[in-house]
């Protein structure tokens, strides 16, 4: 017995020991050599540490120990009604830490966007999933709104998920005090070569459109892409097309298509060759026509020819493949993956176009550029309808990944500036980032209110003989 109580007070003698040493080591560490010197010249219990000291101490402590995750205090939906390319959606995620919130992009994209849906799945379907959780697991909590329906990839969910998780990731990143793009590793470049829409006009489409472009490259705009087709567009009052007995107006394909080669034929006699020139056919030709359009652009170097076919039809990107080198892109219409992955494997596109809360937003962007890098296959976002949140979330993914194209640049109404303060910043023929903590963009809530989206339309286009088709605009 004497001897067990031995080995314990020995032990206990020990730990005591080893205690103190571990406090001299600290108090030194704090206090500098004066501490240390105090410990050499004093007993022990003489060299307490002093409340300096103990201050020093508890911040280190503090430091190391890892702060705790805010969490999800309040989910909701602001929108402004901009007037068509200008409405935005974005969702608040207000976290229980005082003065900490972020804000993520929910637009959904026209013809149509159904706006009010997008609401309703992130009250009263997200929004209660949420409730409370730990705003640092955004994977986490990403897979648990796109996984919480049986049934995925649709828009307006998509949307919704967006909204909620890019919130997250402005939270991160204003906890940080950094931009997301730092989260991300950093840039890979300064910043991003644009586009800007470049109009034709209804009189002369080919010098009108050299007349808008000149005031455009006057600017330092190197890249322009025309709008094949527009909602009750100029081509149509230009020919002179009957309306139908609603007042809606048809559109005759072939006529607009020979418009457009005609004014593009004069665009490069007229424009330096270093100008890069698009075209966007919204899917509003049939195979035959496309197939024949695609070809017959060949000759004006395309930076790329968009949406050539919808989703539906997206086999036929094989048969253009083997017959002309018009680069290729398609995206705001996806939102499955499904979709696109044969696409980027067979390298039967060259840009991927999704609209980036139509997929679920920045992390779910982030895979499918990496996805693509594997194939040599570009991105370029769709840029709008979109909030500033959204286009600054495209920038981010553009400076941060190997694969980038271009940037689909949209300017916005000064409301628009108003309301979302921080709006990415164009220069040069470039976008530049906000070195701002998190997406950079602070948002007048009370200002917003007074302007809800208000101008959502269906799809209403029609040929000459009454048919609907693919629309957009």
């Amino acid at each position: 017995m004497t001897k067990s109580k031995s080995g314990r007070a020995g032990k206990e003698a020990s730990a005591a020991s080893t205690l103190e040493r571990r406090q001299m080591l600290r108090w030194g560490m704090l206090g500098g050599g004066a501490a240390v010197a105090s410990l050499f010249n004093c007993p022990l219990a003489q060299a307490a540490p002093t409340a300096k000291e103990q201050e020093a101490q508890a911040a280190v402590e503090r430091a190391t120990r890892g702060m705790p995750a805010p969490r999800v205090r309040d989910v909701s939906v602001i929108e402004v009604g901009g007037g068509g390319n200008n409405d935005s959606m974005v969702v608040k995620v207000t976290t229980d830490q005082a003065g900490l919130y972020g804000y993520g992009c929910a637009t959904a994209t026209f013809p149509g966007g159904r706006t009010n849906l997008v609401r309703a799945a992130v009250e009263q379907y997200l929004k209660p999933l949420v409730m409370g959780k730990a705003t640092d697991r955004i994977e986490q909590i990403w897979q648990l709104c796109y996984l919480s329906s049986y049934y995925k990839n649709d828009v307006v969910q998509n949307c919704a998920i967006g909204g909620v998780c890019d919130a997250l990731w402005d939270i991160k990143g204003r906890q940080a005090g950094m931009p997301v793009y730092q989260l991300a590793g950093g840039k890979l470049r300064e910043a991003a070569d644009i586009y800007l829409h470049v109009g034709l006009g209804a009189q002369d489409p080919g010098k009108q459109l050299v007349e808008n472009a000149r005031k455009l490259v006057e600017k330092g705009c190197r890249n322009l892409l025309v709008a094949m087709f527009l909602r009750d567009g100029a081509a149509n009052n230009l020919y002179g097309q009957p309306k139908f007995d609603d007042g809606s107006v048809p559109f005759d394909r072939d006529k607009e298509t020979r418009k457009i080669l005609g004014a593009f034929e004069e665009f490069r006699k007229e424009m330096p060759p270093e100008i890069g020139l698009g075209v966007d056919v919204h899917s509003l030709l049939d195979s035959t026509r496309a197939v024949q359009f695609c070809k017959d652009v060949e000759p004006f170097k395309l930076f790329y020819c968009e949406d050539l076919f919808p989703p539906e039809e997206a086999g036929h990107y094989q048969v253009v493949r083997r017959l002309c080198t018009t680069p290729l892109a398609i995206g705001e219409l996806w939102n499955n993956p499904h979709e696109w992955q044969p696409l980027v494997e067979g390298r039967l596109i060259d840009y991927v176009r999704h609209h980036v809360s139509h997929i679920g937003g920045y992390t779910a962007a982030r895979k499918v550029a990496a996805f693509a890098a594997n194939y040599e296959v570009k991105f370029a976002w769709h840029g709008g309808p979109n909030s500033p949140v959204g286009h600054v979330t495209n920038l981010t993914l553009d400076l941060t990944n190997t694969n980038f194209g271009i940037h689909e640049q949209i300017d916005y109404t000064p409301l628009v500036q108003d309301v979302f303060q921080g709006c990415i910043e164009v220069k040069d023929g470039y976008a530049w980032i906000s070195e701002k903590p998190g997406w950079g963009i602070e948002v007048d809530e009370a200002l917003a209110a007074k302007h809800p989206i208000i101008d959502e339309h269906p799809n209403e286009t029609r040929t000459p003989d009454g048919s609907v088709i693919q629309g957009a605009g």
